[in-house]
């Protein structure tokens, strides 16, 4: 039962492809390609480097708060820092490329520099995830050459025309974050360890309080985009794992995130098997098309001669 997936960002919600993926592996489901865009590339990266949803599930888990928004060393300048999940993620990645992953993988950014939305599908994962990830102006952007890549939720927050790219004919199930048209947007609350001196200046200045007005800006506008883009791309099935009360960058329990990834998949199962036979019956309808053709073009070949 081959299916492909489109990971959608969405920062902290993000754990809810954990269980999405975990469901989708024990209900016997082959994943042959994935797409993903910030938090969805980051998981996406994590289960085809060779983590089990368990072990990335821990993983995020054990992610050290104290550190986890501090600046990193040569960092590009930005409100908040990524030494945690840069330092998690140099250990399980370290020099890893995609051309060594076992199926096809992209993740989306964009250059700030052009303006242009930019897939990366080869050199070091790692760097792609960390472009992925930069929400822009708030965690640090990344450089790649003369491109200066941020998170790729500012044009494609679910990567569905990527991943149909990747691996045509194939059903692709889009696990979207954001919430349908109408549902209020979950306020931020983002917490900085009391040690931080981070937390003094943002304090001091009341950015924090700025920032998670913006970050719920972002959240809305990654939706309204979101929908147009799914209307366009057309996925197969869409999962919203009930994620609606998570802000972008809250401090949440992993294990409940990834359990409502585990319910909206469930809820859906009906519809991607669904999905996996009709895409069957197509594949083998143009492949019995093909072949009436070529038997047509040899006949008349023949007949000529």
């Amino acid at each position: 039962m081959d299916i492909s997936l489109a990971l959608g960002g969405g920062g902290t919600k993000g754990y809810s492809h954990i269980g999405v993926i975990k469901v989708l592996e024990h209900e016997g489901f082959n994943i042959k390609a994935i797409a993903g865009t910030s938090a969805g590339g980051l998981i996406g990266a994590l289960y085809l480097a060779g983590f089990s949803p368990e072990a990335i599930k821990k993983q995020m888990a054990e992610l050290d708060q104290k550190k986890l928004y501090g600046h990193a060393e040569g960092e590009q300048p930005s409100l908040l820092g990524l030494s945690g999940i840069t330092e998690m993620l140099t250990k399980v990645l370290g020099d890893l490329t995609f051309a060594e992953l076992p199926i096809p993988f992209a993740v989306t950014a964009v250059d700030l520099n052009s303006g242009e939305p930019v897939v990366i599908q080869e050199g070091s994962v790692l760097e792609a995830v960390l472009a992925t990830i930069a929400i822009p102006g708030i965690l640090p952007p990344r450089l790649r050459g003369d491109e200066l890549l941020v998170d790729g939720g500012v044009s494609n927050p679910v990567p569905v025309d990527i991943v149909k790219e990747l691996c045509p004919n194939v059903p692709v199930v889009a696990v979207v974050l954001s919430q349908e048209p109408g549902t209020p947007s979950a306020p931020a609350h983002l917490q900085i360890e009391n040690e931080s001196p981070v937390l003094e200046r943002l304090t001091r200045l009341k950015v924090a309080q700025a920032l998670n007005i913006f970050l719920r800006s972002l959240d809305v506008s990654s939706r309204l985009l979101a929908e147009m883009r799914l209307e366009i791309d057309n996925p197969d099935v869409i999962l919203r794992p009930d994620v609606s009360s998570i802000g972008i960058l809250d401090r949440v329990d992993v294990e409940e995130i990834v359990l409502l990834g585990e319910v909206a998949t469930l809820k859906q199962l009906n519809n991607i098997h669904r999905a996996v036979r009709w895409t069957s019956r197509v594949g083998k309808f143009i492949g019995i098309d093909k072949m009436m053709r070529r038997i047509k073009e040899r006949n008349r070949d023949e007949t000529r001669s």
